[in-house]
């Protein structure tokens, strides 16, 4: 069943999971623990320049996470958003295992694949790129 309405609902159902996943994670690094407590975390870690990379991940985890929700340049944004769920899930999740409940690398891992289909498959029509891009 490959209907084009099926496949940008899909599309858009994914986009706004994703999307508001990452910016509820973004909102909770810069509004919630802040950027300090997280800075501190990524230099547990080992991250190489803790604090740049703690101001780094939560701002772009907030605007390519909205810009995923609303479908504007969202290839680039889930690209962007690959590598930052790749390089968490090398410095800070893959010491711990495979599971998500050990912090594992499972939960990256899945944003990763997930972020992967958004690049591969594009917006969908329910997007302002489908909308910009109509003829």
């Amino acid at each position: 069943m490959n209907r084009p309405a099926v496949r940008d609902f899909a599309l858009l159902l994914l986009r706004i999971v994703l999307g508001v996943v990452f910016v509820a994670r973004g909102y909770q690094h810069w509004f919630g623990t802040g950027m300090r407590a997280f800075g501190s975390e990524l230099s547990k870690a080992g991250v190489p320049q803790p604090q740049v990379s703690a101001y780094l991940a939560g701002t772009v985890e907030l605007i390519a996470g909205t810009f995923i929700i609303i479908g504007l340049l969202t290839t680039i944004a889930a690209s962007i958003l690959v590598l930052l769920t790749l390089a968490a899930g090398y410095f800070v999740h893959l010491d711990n295992g495979f599971f998500a409940d050990t912090s594992g690398v499972e939960y990256p891992l899945v944003l990763a694949a997930s972020l992967f289909m958004i690049v591969v498959f594009g917006t969908g029509r329910a997007s302002l790129d489908g909308v910009l891009t109509r003829d």
